[in-house]
């Protein structure tokens, strides 16, 4: 891999290490079950619930940057095709081949 890329997943990695535990938000719908089964004596859902929303808000952000990451390389690649046959024609057409 490319250690630029590598530099870039370890920033996003510490980044995303340093976020608070309670950075974890519901909408109302999930607020108001959690706390109803709160009051009946439940404790655990409500972590999981917050755990399972950040999961699902995280996966469309991880699919962008790999979708981006292929895209990067696909064309760099391509980039480099050309490079490659320009200068081969440059050979060519100064005599060199």
């Amino acid at each position: 891999m490319n250690a630029r890329f590598l530099a870039l997943l370890l920033v996003i990695m510490a980044c995303w290490l340093a976020l608070p535990n309670e950075a974890a938000a519901q909408c109302a719908m999930c607020r108001q079950s959690v706390e109803s089964n709160l009051s009946n004596g439940g404790s655990r859902i409500g972590s999981s619930l917050n755990t399972g929303i950040l999961y699902l808000m995280s996966l469309p952000y991880l699919i962008f940057v790999v979708v981006g990451y292929l895209w990067y390389r696909t064309s760099r690649a391509a980039r480099d095709r050309k490079l490659a046959i320009a200068a081969q024609l440059k050979g060519v057409i100064g005599g060199k081949s």
